[in-house]
């Protein structure tokens, strides 16, 4: 059984290179450096140790996961017919992929072992060069990685891996959506270094125009401490909401109950719309908070009652995204949107164990906007035929509809007026339907429309010291008109 021993040779100083690892280098012919761009090679090669280096593969390969890969590879070969030392910067365990990928390897062999030797890590020179105790909180980050982690601005940062210009770009543009442009950050380069270790504190956005930033460097990223400053994210909202609703919180908010704040959710829902109508987009941002203020409300009186807290809410709307695109998450494949939205519907089905589709129409809120529930009735019913095959067979419904209103209207039956208007309202929404035009929005823009004119109308009498109840149908059917070919210029 042959041996791996993978040691540490710290982060540069000669000061960081314990007296072990010295030693097995001194001692053995087969050493192997993951590279030789390390200040401390050159001192090594002074006390006549020998090595060999994988910087080749850096220039071979043009992804880091191909190099690392193709250097665990290589060790595990060599290892098979004779010991050897592979040699890491830093600390072995500390941001080296490739003694991560040497021990998944090696755990599936028995004639290979691992021994490792530790090394000062660069984290340890960083935080002793810029004075920082780790025990109040430290996040360490690669910075080629930097959008798959939650960036947390209540405790420091370090940016690791940012050796050139454009990652520190990529860094900065990162962290600027959580801090704010004049963050004060600290770059350090070859720290613990003699004679290479530089630092400067520098405003965030002009991180990236030094010209320090090589495989030596890093980005140290102070937590804000300014209120003034601070920018609140989803966690900080949830714990305001349990702030407001304590025992020394806000009377108010304390008795809002799920039923209580019912009118408030319906109210921002149609503030965000009609934001989005404005084509508003500062509004947008204000309404939506206002509709997630509703969200966390509802969520957090729900935890307390032991129900569900928003963690339940955001994972069963993930999970249910992540089952309802097997296109995405999975491996089906779809040719376009519309097969998208049929799978989504069959999914759906099967996820809510609907059997029928009256089961699937039962299952459409009653509390929607009635003209937008019977739209979505009917999209239920023409999916499994039972539609119109034109739409001219669609508006013929509207014409019938209408003569049995004025039937019943005709014979004084005042008890079925309303039921006949149903119909007649649920026949024009299949015409809608057709033309794939909502009726709640067609509605609205045609009450508008009635307002603008309104508004001309009632002006155009004021203008003349009238009163509008003074004037006659006569008159007013003209104004309107007036109204009309107005809008119409």
């Amino acid at each position: 059984m042959s041996q791996i021993t993978v040691v540490g040779i710290g982060p540069g100083g000669d000061q960081y290179l314990t007296i072990e690892a010295f030693k097995i280098l001194k001692n053995k012919d087969k050493n192997y450096f993951r590279t030789i761009k390390h200040p401390i090679v050159e001192t090594l090669e002074k006390d006549g140790i020998t090595f060999e280096s994988f910087d080749e593969y850096y220039d071979k390969y043009e992804e880091f996961d191909q190099v690392y890969e193709s250097i665990a590879n290589k060790l595990i070969s060599l290892a098979k017919s004779d010991d050897i030392v592979y040699a890491v910067p830093g600390n072995p365990f500390v941001a080296e992929k490739t003694v991560e990928l040497l021990i998944e390897k090696a755990e599936k062999l028995d004639e290979i072992t691992l021994e490792f030797v530790h090394g000062t890590s660069f984290i340890d020179a960083i935080i002793t060069s810029i004075k920082k105790d780790p025990v109040h909180g430290l996040k360490i980050l690669n910075g080629l990685e930097l959008d798959k982690y939650k960036i947390d601005v209540d405790v420091d940062s370090i940016i690791i891996q940012t050796y050139d210009n454009i990652v520190a770009s990529n860094v900065k543009l990162k962290l600027m959506e959580y801090y704010s442009d004049d963050h004060i950050v600290t770059v350090i380069r070859g720290a613990g270094i003699p004679g290479v270790e530089k630092i400067v504190n520098v405003p965030l956005f002009e991180m990236d125009r030094l010209d320090i930033m090589d495989h030596l460097t890093s980005v140290f990223v102070p937590k804000e401490s300014k209120e003034v400053n601070r920018k609140y994210f989803f966690e900080d909202l949830i714990s305001i909401m349990k702030r407001l609703r304590s025992i020394d919180g806000c009377p108010w908010d304390r008795e809002q109950t799920h039923k209580s704040l019912r009118d408030s959710l319906l109210e921002e829902s149609y503030e965000v719309i009609e934001a989005i109508e404005d084509d508003d987009l500062y509004l947008l941002e204000e309404e939506l908070g206002d509709l997630l203020l509703q969200i966390v409300f509802h969520s957090v009186i729900a935890n307390e009652n032991g129900y569900f807290n928003i963690h339940d809410v955001t994972t069963g709307i993930s999970k249910k995204l992540i089952n309802r695109h097997p296109h995405v998450f999975g491996d089906i494949d779809v040719k376009d949107s519309d097969e998208v939205l049929k799978n989504w519907e069959i999914i759906k089905k099967e996820e809510k164990n609907e059997k029928t589709t009256t089961d699937s129409m039962k299952r459409i809120a009653k509390t929607l906007p009635s003209l937008v529930r019977a739209t979505k009735v009917q999209k239920k019913a023409k999916e499994v035929g039972f539609d119109w095959d034109k739409v001219e067979d669609a508006i013929l419904k509207i014409t019938e509809e209408l003569d049995e209103f004025n039937e019943i209207r005709n014979r004084g039956n005042h008890n079925r007026i309303g039921e006949e208007l149903g119909d007649l309202l649920f026949s024009v929404v299949n015409v809608c339907r057709f033309y794939k035009v909502n009726p709640e929005f067609a509605l609205k823009e045609t009450t508008e429309k009635f307002i603008r004119r309104f508004n001309f109308v009632e002006d155009s009498i004021l203008a003349k010291d009238g009163k509008m109840e003074e004037i006659s149908l006569k008159e007013l059917d003209n104004l309107w008109n007036k109204a009309k070919k107005q809008e119409n210029l």
